[in-house]
Protein backbone atom coordinates (compact mmCIF):
# COMPACT_ATOMS: atom_id res chain seq x y z
CA UNK A 1 0.00 0.00 0.00
CA UNK A 2 0.93 3.85 -0.62
CA UNK A 3 2.79 5.25 2.70
CA UNK A 4 0.01 7.45 4.50
CA UNK A 5 2.79 10.48 3.60
CA UNK A 6 2.46 10.26 -0.03
CA UNK A 7 -0.95 10.10 0.46
CA UNK A 8 -0.75 13.45 2.65
CA UNK A 9 0.57 15.27 -0.02
CA UNK A 10 -1.25 14.09 -2.95
CA UNK A 11 -4.51 15.33 -0.89
CA UNK A 12 -2.23 18.60 -0.03
CA UNK A 13 -1.76 19.15 -3.61
CA UNK A 14 -5.25 18.24 -4.74
CA UNK A 15 -7.08 20.97 -1.90
CA UNK A 16 -4.14 23.88 -2.45
CA UNK A 17 -5.07 23.55 -6.37
CA UNK A 18 -8.88 24.00 -5.97
CA UNK A 19 -7.64 27.09 -3.82
CA UNK A 20 -6.11 28.09 -6.87
CA UNK A 21 -8.79 27.99 -9.62
CA UNK A 22 -10.21 31.31 -9.35
CA UNK A 23 -8.34 33.63 -11.32
CA UNK A 24 -6.29 36.50 -10.22
CA UNK A 25 -6.94 40.18 -11.95
CA UNK A 26 -3.80 40.66 -13.24
CA UNK A 27 -3.33 36.88 -14.40
CA UNK A 28 -1.59 35.21 -17.41
CA UNK A 29 -3.63 34.82 -20.69
CA UNK A 30 -5.93 32.05 -20.74
CA UNK A 31 -3.32 29.85 -22.79
CA UNK A 32 -0.06 31.28 -21.05
CA UNK A 33 0.20 27.75 -18.78
CA UNK A 34 -0.91 24.69 -20.69
CA UNK A 35 -0.90 21.31 -21.83
CA UNK A 36 -1.15 20.49 -25.26
CA UNK A 37 -1.52 16.98 -26.54
CA UNK A 38 1.96 15.59 -28.47
CA UNK A 39 0.78 11.76 -29.75
CA UNK A 40 -2.63 10.10 -28.93
CA UNK A 41 -1.41 6.44 -30.11
CA UNK A 42 -0.39 3.28 -28.29
CA UNK A 43 3.35 2.55 -28.21
CA UNK A 44 3.83 1.17 -31.34
CA UNK A 45 2.16 4.12 -33.20
CA UNK A 46 -0.72 3.94 -35.69
CA UNK A 47 -0.57 2.37 -38.60
CA UNK A 48 1.72 -0.35 -36.77
CA UNK A 49 3.97 -2.43 -38.08
CA UNK A 50 3.30 -5.50 -40.42
CA UNK A 51 -0.55 -4.94 -39.76
CA UNK A 52 -2.61 -6.24 -42.87
CA UNK A 53 -6.04 -5.10 -40.84
CA UNK A 54 -7.91 -2.47 -42.56
CA UNK A 55 -7.21 -0.08 -39.28
CA UNK A 56 -3.40 -0.06 -40.92
CA UNK A 57 -3.63 -1.64 -44.22
CA UNK A 58 -4.16 2.03 -46.16
CA UNK A 59 -2.04 4.01 -44.36
CA UNK A 60 1.40 1.67 -45.06
CA UNK A 61 0.17 1.57 -48.41
CA UNK A 62 -0.23 5.42 -49.12
CA UNK A 63 3.03 6.10 -46.29
CA UNK A 64 0.32 7.99 -43.83
CA UNK A 65 0.57 8.32 -40.35
CA UNK A 66 -2.60 7.93 -38.79
CA UNK A 67 -1.47 9.17 -35.00
CA UNK A 68 1.65 9.86 -33.22
CA UNK A 69 2.32 7.79 -30.07
CA UNK A 70 1.30 9.14 -26.95
CA UNK A 71 2.74 12.14 -25.48
CA UNK A 72 2.05 15.90 -23.82
CA UNK A 73 3.65 19.27 -23.56
CA UNK A 74 3.78 21.49 -20.59
CA UNK A 75 4.37 24.85 -20.99
CA UNK A 76 4.41 28.56 -20.26
CA UNK A 77 4.48 30.76 -23.37
CA UNK A 78 5.32 34.12 -21.86
CA UNK A 79 8.68 32.13 -20.83
CA UNK A 80 9.57 29.71 -23.63
CA UNK A 81 9.73 27.09 -20.53
CA UNK A 82 8.35 23.62 -21.17
CA UNK A 83 8.58 20.08 -20.86
CA UNK A 84 7.78 17.36 -22.78
CA UNK A 85 5.93 13.81 -20.99
CA UNK A 86 7.08 10.74 -22.44
CA UNK A 87 10.02 10.59 -25.48
CA UNK A 88 8.35 8.47 -27.62
CA UNK A 89 9.32 6.94 -31.12
CA UNK A 90 7.77 10.09 -32.78
CA UNK A 91 9.47 12.18 -30.58
CA UNK A 92 11.40 14.97 -33.70
CA UNK A 93 7.97 15.49 -34.71
CA UNK A 94 6.39 15.94 -31.25
CA UNK A 95 9.27 18.18 -30.36
CA UNK A 96 9.33 20.46 -33.25
CA UNK A 97 4.80 20.78 -32.57
CA UNK A 98 5.98 22.08 -29.13
CA UNK A 99 8.71 24.02 -30.42
CA UNK A 100 6.27 25.66 -32.83
CA UNK A 101 3.94 25.81 -30.03
CA UNK A 102 5.82 27.84 -27.61
CA UNK A 103 7.57 29.68 -30.81
CA UNK A 104 11.21 28.50 -29.90
CA UNK A 105 13.95 27.14 -31.18
CA UNK A 106 14.90 25.84 -27.97
CA UNK A 107 14.71 22.56 -26.40
CA UNK A 108 12.50 21.31 -23.57
CA UNK A 109 13.65 22.30 -19.91
CA UNK A 110 12.96 18.60 -19.12
CA UNK A 111 11.74 15.31 -20.21
CA UNK A 112 9.37 13.38 -17.73
CA UNK A 113 9.17 9.49 -18.48
CA UNK A 114 6.50 7.14 -17.24
CA UNK A 115 8.39 4.29 -17.83
CA UNK A 116 10.58 1.78 -19.95
CA UNK A 117 7.87 0.04 -22.67
CA UNK A 118 9.03 1.04 -26.13
CA UNK A 119 6.23 4.23 -26.68
CA UNK A 120 7.10 6.19 -23.89
CA UNK A 121 11.66 6.70 -23.95
CA UNK A 122 12.85 5.23 -26.86
CA UNK A 123 12.38 8.97 -28.27
CA UNK A 124 15.49 9.83 -25.98
CA UNK A 125 18.02 8.13 -28.95
CA UNK A 126 17.17 11.68 -30.77
CA UNK A 127 19.19 13.46 -28.03
CA UNK A 128 22.49 11.51 -28.69
CA UNK A 129 25.36 11.78 -31.11
CA UNK A 130 23.59 10.14 -34.17
CA UNK A 131 21.15 12.56 -33.51
CA UNK A 132 21.12 16.41 -32.45
CA UNK A 133 24.09 15.49 -29.65
CA UNK A 134 22.18 17.47 -26.53
CA UNK A 135 23.81 19.19 -23.73
CA UNK A 136 22.41 17.79 -20.24
CA UNK A 137 18.85 17.56 -20.69
CA UNK A 138 17.22 17.00 -17.66
CA UNK A 139 15.45 13.52 -17.73
CA UNK A 140 13.25 12.76 -14.85
CA UNK A 141 12.55 9.22 -14.17
CA UNK A 142 11.62 6.99 -11.12
CA UNK A 143 14.64 4.98 -9.61
CA UNK A 144 14.37 1.55 -11.87
CA UNK A 145 13.81 3.20 -14.89
CA UNK A 146 16.98 5.67 -14.14
CA UNK A 147 18.92 2.90 -13.51
CA UNK A 148 17.80 0.65 -16.58
CA UNK A 149 18.59 4.08 -18.33
CA UNK A 150 22.07 3.88 -16.80
CA UNK A 151 23.03 0.22 -17.04
CA UNK A 152 21.71 -0.59 -20.49
CA UNK A 153 23.09 0.44 -23.68
CA UNK A 154 22.61 2.47 -25.82
CA UNK A 155 21.08 4.24 -23.26
CA UNK A 156 23.88 4.44 -20.55
CA UNK A 157 25.86 6.79 -23.89
CA UNK A 158 23.37 9.54 -23.69
CA UNK A 159 24.33 9.23 -19.41
CA UNK A 160 28.33 8.98 -20.37
CA UNK A 161 28.24 11.79 -22.85
CA UNK A 162 26.16 13.70 -20.73
CA UNK A 163 23.51 14.10 -23.47
CA UNK A 164 20.87 13.71 -21.17
CA UNK A 165 20.86 14.73 -16.47
CA UNK A 166 19.17 12.03 -14.90
CA UNK A 167 17.38 13.86 -12.26
CA UNK A 168 15.11 10.92 -9.69
CA UNK A 169 11.79 11.14 -9.18
CA UNK A 170 9.97 9.60 -5.66
CA UNK A 171 6.39 7.80 -5.89
CA UNK A 172 3.91 10.89 -4.69
CA UNK A 173 6.48 13.20 -3.82
CA UNK A 174 6.04 16.91 -5.24
CA UNK A 175 8.85 18.57 -8.01
CA UNK A 176 8.30 22.18 -8.10
CA UNK A 177 9.15 23.60 -11.61
CA UNK A 178 9.66 27.10 -12.84
CA UNK A 179 6.52 29.53 -12.46
CA UNK A 180 4.75 27.70 -9.88
CA UNK A 181 4.11 24.47 -12.48
CA UNK A 182 3.94 21.66 -9.66
CA UNK A 183 4.73 17.65 -11.16
CA UNK A 184 3.53 14.94 -8.85
CA UNK A 185 4.74 11.10 -9.79
CA UNK A 186 2.17 8.48 -9.45
CA UNK A 187 3.11 5.14 -9.57
CA UNK A 188 0.56 2.76 -11.11
CA UNK A 189 0.79 -1.30 -11.08
CA UNK A 190 1.34 -2.24 -14.88
CA UNK A 191 4.04 -4.70 -16.64
CA UNK A 192 7.09 -3.16 -15.09
CA UNK A 193 9.67 -5.80 -16.58
CA UNK A 194 12.67 -3.05 -16.68
CA UNK A 195 11.28 -0.33 -14.47
CA UNK A 196 8.17 0.97 -12.50
CA UNK A 197 5.63 3.22 -14.10
CA UNK A 198 4.12 6.49 -13.49
CA UNK A 199 1.37 8.49 -14.48
CA UNK A 200 1.77 12.22 -13.28
CA UNK A 201 -0.75 15.07 -11.69
CA UNK A 202 0.30 18.38 -13.07
CA UNK A 203 -1.12 21.52 -11.60
CA UNK A 204 -1.15 25.04 -12.78
CA UNK A 205 -1.76 28.70 -11.41
CA UNK A 206 -5.57 27.55 -12.24
CA UNK A 207 -6.22 24.54 -13.20
CA UNK A 208 -5.00 20.67 -12.72
CA UNK A 209 -4.64 17.62 -14.99
CA UNK A 210 -4.26 13.82 -14.42
CA UNK A 211 -2.34 12.00 -17.19
CA UNK A 212 -2.27 8.24 -16.69
CA UNK A 213 -1.36 6.28 -19.68
CA UNK A 214 -0.69 3.25 -19.03
CA UNK A 215 -2.42 1.08 -16.34
CA UNK A 216 -2.75 -2.48 -15.77
CA UNK A 217 -6.61 -2.08 -14.07
CA UNK A 218 -8.37 0.88 -12.05
CA UNK A 219 -8.81 -1.28 -9.34
CA UNK A 220 -5.27 -2.98 -9.02
CA UNK A 221 -4.71 1.03 -7.64
CA UNK A 222 -4.08 1.97 -4.07
CA UNK A 223 -5.77 4.95 -5.22
CA UNK A 224 -9.27 5.71 -6.37
CA UNK A 225 -9.45 6.85 -9.78
CA UNK A 226 -12.51 8.12 -8.82
CA UNK A 227 -11.97 10.71 -6.02
CA UNK A 228 -8.86 11.51 -8.28
CA UNK A 229 -11.01 12.76 -11.56
CA UNK A 230 -13.48 14.60 -9.25
CA UNK A 231 -10.52 16.80 -7.77
CA UNK A 232 -8.78 17.80 -11.04
CA UNK A 233 -10.16 19.79 -14.14
CA UNK A 234 -8.82 17.30 -16.58
CA UNK A 235 -8.08 13.79 -17.00
CA UNK A 236 -6.36 11.93 -19.65
CA UNK A 237 -6.46 8.41 -19.43
CA UNK A 238 -5.43 4.99 -21.06
CA UNK A 239 -7.58 3.95 -23.68
CA UNK A 240 -5.25 1.69 -25.20
CA UNK A 241 -8.05 -1.11 -26.03
CA UNK A 242 -11.83 -0.61 -26.52
CA UNK A 243 -12.85 -4.27 -25.24
CA UNK A 244 -11.73 -7.86 -24.87
CA UNK A 245 -11.00 -9.78 -27.71
CA UNK A 246 -10.34 -6.89 -29.86
CA UNK A 247 -6.52 -8.31 -30.73
CA UNK A 248 -7.50 -11.32 -32.11
CA UNK A 249 -5.35 -14.07 -31.45
CA UNK A 250 -3.38 -13.31 -28.41
CA UNK A 251 -3.80 -13.43 -24.42
CA UNK A 252 -5.36 -10.11 -24.09
CA UNK A 253 -4.57 -10.62 -19.97
CA UNK A 254 -0.67 -10.50 -21.21
CA UNK A 255 -1.25 -7.03 -22.06
CA UNK A 256 -3.52 -5.79 -19.45
CA UNK A 257 -5.49 -2.41 -19.49
CA UNK A 258 -8.45 -0.96 -18.59
CA UNK A 259 -10.85 -1.45 -21.67
CA UNK A 260 -12.81 1.59 -22.57
CA UNK A 261 -15.93 -0.43 -21.81
CA UNK A 262 -15.03 -0.95 -18.47
CA UNK A 263 -13.46 2.41 -17.71
CA UNK A 264 -17.07 3.27 -18.74
CA UNK A 265 -18.92 1.78 -16.87
CA UNK A 266 -16.21 2.36 -13.46
CA UNK A 267 -16.93 6.11 -14.61
CA UNK A 268 -20.42 5.94 -15.25
CA UNK A 269 -20.77 6.85 -11.29
CA UNK A 270 -19.48 10.16 -11.67
CA UNK A 271 -21.48 13.35 -12.02
CA UNK A 272 -21.79 14.63 -15.70
CA UNK A 273 -19.54 17.48 -14.57
CA UNK A 274 -16.97 14.60 -14.00
CA UNK A 275 -17.17 12.78 -16.69
CA UNK A 276 -16.61 15.44 -19.06
CA UNK A 277 -12.95 16.09 -17.76
CA UNK A 278 -12.09 12.64 -18.93
CA UNK A 279 -10.53 12.11 -22.18
CA UNK A 280 -8.76 8.87 -22.99
CA UNK A 281 -5.45 8.76 -24.65
CA UNK A 282 -2.60 6.12 -26.24
CA UNK A 283 -5.47 3.98 -27.97
CA UNK A 284 -4.10 0.81 -29.90
CA UNK A 285 -4.49 0.74 -33.75
CA UNK A 286 -7.45 -1.83 -33.64
CA UNK A 287 -9.31 0.51 -31.10
CA UNK A 288 -12.07 1.49 -33.20
CA UNK A 289 -12.40 5.24 -31.91
CA UNK A 290 -9.33 5.76 -34.15
CA UNK A 291 -12.07 5.60 -37.22
CA UNK A 292 -14.43 8.48 -37.19
CA UNK A 293 -16.52 6.11 -39.36
CA UNK A 294 -16.83 3.14 -36.95
CA UNK A 295 -19.88 2.69 -34.91
CA UNK A 296 -18.48 2.29 -31.59
CA UNK A 297 -16.99 5.89 -32.53
CA UNK A 298 -20.38 6.98 -33.49
CA UNK A 299 -22.17 6.06 -30.63
CA UNK A 300 -19.04 7.17 -28.36
CA UNK A 301 -20.14 10.74 -29.22
CA UNK A 302 -23.02 10.58 -27.17
CA UNK A 303 -21.00 9.28 -24.17
CA UNK A 304 -20.29 12.01 -22.18
CA UNK A 305 -16.56 10.93 -22.56
CA UNK A 306 -13.77 12.66 -25.29
CA UNK A 307 -10.83 11.35 -27.27
CA UNK A 308 -7.98 13.30 -27.11
CA UNK A 309 -6.58 14.73 -30.33
CA UNK A 310 -3.24 15.88 -31.02
CA UNK A 311 -2.71 19.16 -30.86
CA UNK A 312 -5.31 19.79 -28.40
CA UNK A 313 -4.89 22.69 -25.08
CA UNK A 314 -5.69 22.29 -21.97
CA UNK A 315 -5.36 25.24 -19.94
CA UNK A 316 -3.93 25.38 -16.79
Amino acid sequence: MKNWMGIWIIICFLGCNAERKSPAKNSQTAYDFYVQVLGIAQDAGYPQVNCKKSCCADLLANNETGAYVSSIGLGKSSSKDYYIFDASPDFKYQLANMQKSMNTAELPSGIFLTHAHMGHYTGLMHLGREAMGAQSIPVFGMPKMNAFLSDNGPWSQLVDFKNIALEELQDSVTISLKDDLIVVPLQVPHRDEFSETVGYLINGPQKSLLFIPDIDKWDKWDLNILDLIREVDFALLDGTFYRNGEIFGRDMSEIPHPFIEESVELFNQLEETDRSKIFFIHLNHTNPLLNEASEEYQAFQYSGYQIAKEGQIFAL
